[in-house]
């Protein structure tokens, strides 16, 4: 009798395991956290949509937030930081670097890649071992808008490129999903909801790939 009480409970807490939503935690500044899109309508909030209730989806994008240890406004310094690895995911999509282009950011370039890799090395060396995705930050069309800016962006992508190799990642190709389509980031930075779907269905297939 006490074999068989313990071998339902085995099956229902394996049950219950089973059951447990795939954590994602997308990581990033405002464009992560949804300006630019209608309320409710972040990619990190459709993202949600497309990959179901097999998922949980946190949103943990805060305004203005450098990658950069030493940019204006860390996201390091943040509790949003501190709240996503808390959530211990197992899945991290991280997009950071488009407010580090702006001319006082980037005069720390030298910093930009061993800031990034302890980034990620900070998730992936939580209990989950998540699946960190690096992002490609989405085009700045024209001369872009708050010192934001297409130029420093093309030299973050291969230093991201690269990062990604060495650390085991795989890179969401956030560029090219709106590259031909500047209508999407109206005031030249931030993706409207139409622009923040095409950033969803970009996540969305990476992690269901893998």
């Amino acid at each position: 009798m006490r074999l068989s009480l313990l071998f339902l409970g085995l099956i229902s807490f394996m049950t219950a395991r089973a059951a447990e939503p795939i954590k994602v935690a997308c990581v990033g500044d405002s464009i992560t956290q949804g300006a630019g899109a209608a309320k409710g309508k972040s990619y990190p909030s459709q993202l949600q949509e497309l990959l179901g209730d097999k998922y949980k989806v946190g949103n943990y994008g805060v305004s203005g937030r450098t990658l950069l240890r030493k940019g204006d406004y860390p996201y390091w310094k943040e509790k949003a930081y501190q709240n996503a690895l808390g959530m211990n995911p197992d899945v991290v999509v991280i997009m950071l670097g488009t407010n580090d282009t702006k001319p006082q950011n980037w005069k720390f370039e030298a910093e930009f890649v061993g800031d990034y890799r302890d980034l990620v090395k900070s998730f992936q060396s939580l209990a989950a071992k998540p699946k960190v995705f690096i992002c490609r930050p989405v085009p700045v069309p024209g001369k872009g808008n708050y010192g934001i800016n297409e130029e420093n962006v093309q030299k973050e992508i291969p230093r991201l490129d690269a990062l990604a190799k060495e650390l085991g990642c795989e890179v969401i190709d956030m560029h090219a999903a709106l590259e031909k389509k500047p209508e999407l980031l109206p005031d030249r930075v931030h993706p409207n909801t139409e622009g923040a779907g095409e950033m969803a269905k970009a996540a969305a297939k990476a992690i269901s790939a893998k």
